[in-house]
């Protein structure tokens, strides 16, 4: 099969074109023929050496595909061959063949098309866990979304105002900024003219947001807790802006607040198998009555996953990136 290797750690240049055998799918996984695939910020990481791939897992970028099941062990499962799925994947993405857990597969809504199912996983996956699951934001309560044009962004954005909760977002354009509310933020935040915290503190009344899903980390750490109500919850999914910061403790103490974070890539098949359940219960009737959307920014062959790299990489894109085969 036809699949991109990273030939050596460093600049996209070192994606290339490889052959390799195809998968063989063990107990509970199935074989997909990949018709497209998700590029996402962690395949920037590994190709730049700084996401190391899990014992076990494909060295092969991708962590999302979707296309056709073709083999592989179903029994008991809800799928059967021929049926198109999409699924969350620890790597190998960047194929022709992938192998999944039957568990992280989910079929494809009705309506989309292969290449707008491929770029929901990774991100809807990543959004439910930590906005929903870790930082239980609940109807009527406010979000802040750091990166609101990213994939995770758009996602976030889109689902937690489906689901009645109130959103802001910090964005790097006043383009990106109109998109960000053409999706449902209430507030666009222009990071690079504008202070969050103010605008946050404005827009609630002083109160602050019940929840940060926040990328940046670093020196965003201070402003996020200045930015949260009491009993807000900050997540962290990404150390955009570095790994350390310096805490206020005492008003973590006196105002009862939550700061967490996670990697998803990392947990275990049993994790990933409730969170597509509550997706397939909660989210795809939302992208199948058009309440919530794919957003797509480009499709590259696959053959031009340097491309596409690069373009993750310049973040002038608004929603996902995908490889088409």
């Amino acid at each position: 099969m036809r699949a991109i290797e990273i030939t050596q750690f460093g600049k996209p240049d070192v994606l290339q074109v490889c052959e390799r055998p195809i998968p063989v799918p063990g107990t509970g996984e199935v074989l997909i023929r990949v018709r497209a695939a998700g590029v996402n910020r962690p395949d920037v990481l590994q190709r730049m050496g700084y996401y190391p791939v899990p014992t076990g897992a494909s060295d092969l970028p991708g962590l999302e595909v979707a296309g056709e099941i073709v083999g592989g062990d179903l029994a008991d499962a809800e799928f059967a061959i021929g049926d198109l799925v999409c699924a969350l994947v620890q790597g190998g993405g960047y194929a022709d063949y992938c192998v999944a857990p039957v568990v992280q597969c989910l079929p494809v809504p009705k309506g989309l098309s292969l290449i707008e199912a491929a770029s929901l996983p990774e991100t809807f996956f990543t959004v439910w866990s930590n906005v929903f699951d870790r930082a239980e934001l609940s109807v009527g309560e406010t979000l802040l979304v750091h990166g609101g044009t990213s994939g995770i962004g758009v996602a976030a954005i889109q689902i937690a105002k489906a689901l009645g909760a109130k959103v802001f977002a910090t964005a790097g354009s006043d383009v990106k900024c109109r998109a960000v509310e053409e999706l449902g933020a209430l507030r666009a935040i222009n990071y690079r003219t504008e202070d969050f915290l103010e605008v946050v503190r404005a827009e609630t009344a002083g109160k602050g947001v019940d929840v940060i899903l926040d990328m940046v980390a670093g020196k965003y750490l201070a402003r996020n807790i200045d930015s949260l109500a009491d009993d807000g919850r900050l997540v962290v999914i990404a150390l955009l802006g570095g790994a350390k910061a310096e805490l206020d403790m005492s008003q973590v103490l006196r105002r009862r607040l939550h700061v967490t974070g996670s990697t998803l890539r990392p947990r275990s098949i049993e994790f990933k198998a409730g969170i597509a359940r509550a997706l397939r219960n909660r989210v795809w009737p939302l992208l199948e009555n058009g309440r919530v959307k794919p957003i797509i920014y480009q499709v590259f062959p696959l053959s031009q996953a340097a491309k596409a790299h690069e373009m993750m990489e310049e973040s002038q894109h608004i929603g996902k990136l995908v490889l088409e085969l």
